[in-house]
């Protein structure tokens, strides 16, 4: 039994398995609520994982681990942005141990001046007092300084200063290096220049795709003449190109705004909220209300919202985004202008910059929500329930579900996901390949899948589970009490989970194996959480199996089982990137950037090569 002493400490391990792969930044916080340290990772799941290994950590990451008792989550798209919002928070809340690593210097820019003849770009930090163009920020002086010298190479702008420029009677060494088109001495005219400083500017705006255009065609130019050398060096540069136009949602030019996500799952609510001030995100915050389950997304969110801002205690933005609309908008948004004495806009239709805000707030809220059901005290009252339901002397260490997946019939796939008293034991899930029944099936492959498994587990091969839950009705649990039967197992209790009438979550049916009687569970029932969990999580599984069997049977990139994207689109996508591995690590913004695919296509495609997102 879990001690209750273990239960009231923070839980590292449930914590770290439900931690998503992606960028973001982690704040953790000491059991006063007060912020001890954050910082930015590439991939969360293995930065945060790295505090709480057994050996190896400094005297001082030992002092600051000892002190955690809660760690907060914020998903980015990119690593960049990470940084920025890492940088934003640091300098905002200053916590202890973070002090002594980090400076406050302000953010690099790259700049062009408007009021000369032949403008220079230039790197610039501090204020904006020159006239011109800035743009940025970037996350380091050392990408801005990458970006200009790969500026200089495509579009061979001058980056020396006045007093040389003026001073020049022949062209310096970057000219003859084809670095500089020397304007010093005249070698190009006034109005060729500025063409150059005009797409110099568009495409660090990242309006002009011309550019990555002629790389990619060079690239490919190079690719068909065996020349793999200057290939790969084109390659290089269209990824430095991306790198360079990539769109900082974190770090806008303007924009005041609160964003609020909502994600539910049976056992749970969470609502997120990132603060933008300014244009850029300057934190967030997740709360996790107690509600009904049959509560709808937009009731939770106006709920939340009322009491929020109408306390009197906080500030209110001129923008308040939400994921989804809300029945009262209209009464809310009047009630929100009346308390700010200012007009407050209360929208879910939200493009650009404010819809990548939107994505990130719901992204949060899923991940905060997942970590808060990982949660050991809350599995533990789970299973405390699940005991009580089914009558069980004591409660039940080990759960195994089983689903099945399958397109018309083609590549039929079975899920195995196995529960322990921590939640998911992933080192013991199993796919099933069914062969050998007639297509769509579903009886057939639930019994042989279970056969598989049983006829393995009853020769020792592994552990036979306390409970085995089925994802369907009565004929799935007669599959599975006629193989245990077959293979004379008398010691696991068989239940199936279906849907209700309604099919909504919160009115399934539970099947008892040895009755077939059905009962329906209160919504709020922390046993019927459970059961939903686990099938949800052999459902994912099976989808996961069954897609990665029908490409390799077709033999087919996944990008064609994306609708929409035939040969042109990947074609395009390709070329734009530099390879498949680029596009693979683009998020929905960068994607939707290529010249032939929309926005709604991005997200199809970003959806395909990231199923477990």
């Amino acid at each position: 039994m879990i001690e209750e002493s273990v239960i009231d400490q923070f839980d590292a391990k449930s914590f770290l398995k439900q931690l998503t792969t992606r960028p973001g930044v982690y704040q953790m916080y000491d059991s006063q609520e007060k912020l001890l340290y954050i910082g930015k990772a590439k991939n969360l799941k293995n930065r945060v994982s790295s505090y709480f290994r057994a050996t190896g950590l400094h005297i001082k990451t030992a002092a600051l681990v000892a002190k955690i008792a809660d760690v907060q989550i914020t998903v980015t798209n990119s690593e960049t942005e990470a940084l920025l919002l890492e940088q934003n928070l640091i300098k905002q809340y200053r916590p202890p141990y973070n002090i002594l690593l980090r400076d406050d210097k302000s953010y690099p820019y790259i700049f062009i001046s408007d009021k000369d003849s032949y403008p220079a770009v230039r790197f610039s930090r501090g204020s904006k007092r020159k006239t011109g163009r800035y743009f940025g920020p970037f996350p380091s002086g050392g990408a801005v300084r990458d970006s200009l010298n790969l500026l200089q190479k495509i579009f061979r702008i001058r980056q020396c200063d006045d007093s040389f420029f003026k001073n020049r009677s022949r062209p310096c060494l970057q000219h003859q290096i084809k670095r500089c088109t020397a304007p010093c001495v005249k070698l190009i005219s006034h109005e060729d220049y500025q063409d150059d400083i005009r797409h110099a500017a568009m495409f660090l705006e990242g309006k002009n795709s011309a550019v990555m255009d002629e790389v990619a065609s060079n690239m490919e130019k190079a690719s068909s003449d065996l020349n793999f050398e200057h290939a790969a060096i084109y390659r290089d540069q269209l990824i430095s190109l991306q790198k360079v136009q990539e769109q900082q949602y974190v770090s806008g030019m303007q924009g005041d705004a609160d964003v609020i996500a909502c994600a539910i799952k049976p056992g749970g609510v969470c609502v997120h909220m990132l603060f933008v001030r300014g244009g850029r995100i300057i934190g967030s915050k997740a709360y996790h209300p107690k509600v009904s389950i049959e509560e709808s997304e937009a009731e939770i969110l106006s709920a939340f919202i009322a009491q929020w801002y109408l306390s009197g205690q906080r500030d209110i933005p001129a923008y308040v985004i939400t994921s989804t609309g809300l029945d009262d908008k209209d009464c809310i948004e009047e009630a929100l202008a009346e308390a700010r004495s200012k007009k407050v806009t209360l929208t879910d239709t939200v493009r650009g910059e404010r819809a990548g805000w939107q994505k990130l707030a719901y992204t949060n809220a899923e991940q905060q929500l997942n970590s808060y059901l990982a949660n050991k005290k809350n599995i533990y009252k789970r299973y405390l329930e699940l005991q009580e339901l089914l009558g069980l002397d004591e409660i039940p260490k080990r759960l195994e579900c089983f689903d099945i997946s399958h397109s018309s019939g083609e590549a039929t796939v079975a899920s195995c996901v196995v529960f322990d008293r921590n939640g998911p034991l992933k080192s013991d899930y199993r796919h099933f390949n069914i062969e050998g029944i007639t297509p769509g099936d579903d009886y057939a492959a639930m019994h042989q899948a279970l056969q598989r498994r049983y006829t393995r587990l009853k020769k020792g091969e592994g552990k036979l589970p306390d409970v085995l839950i089925i994802d369907g009705g009565k004929g799935q649990v007669t599959q599975a009490m006629e193989v245990l039967d077959e293979l004379e197992i008398s010691e696991v209790l068989v239940i199936g989970i279906a849907k209700g009438p309604t099919r909504k979550a919160g009115f399934e049916v539970l099947v008892s194996g040895d009755t077939g009687d059905e009962t329906v569970l209160e919504s709020d029932s922390a046993a019927l959480h459970l059961m939903q969990h686990i099938r949800d999580e052999a459902h994912r599984f099976a989808i996961t199996g069954h897609r990665a069997r029908r490409g390799k049977a077709r033999k087919r990139s996944v990008l064609e089982d994306v609708p929409g994207v035939g040969p042109k689109r990947r074609r395009e996508l390709l070329r734009h990137f530099g390879g498949i591995q680029e596009v693979e690590r683009a998020s929905i913004e960068e994607i939707a950037k290529v010249s032939t695919i929309s926005q709604t296509i991005a997200e199809d495609i970003y959806a395909a090569l990231h199923p477990d997102v």
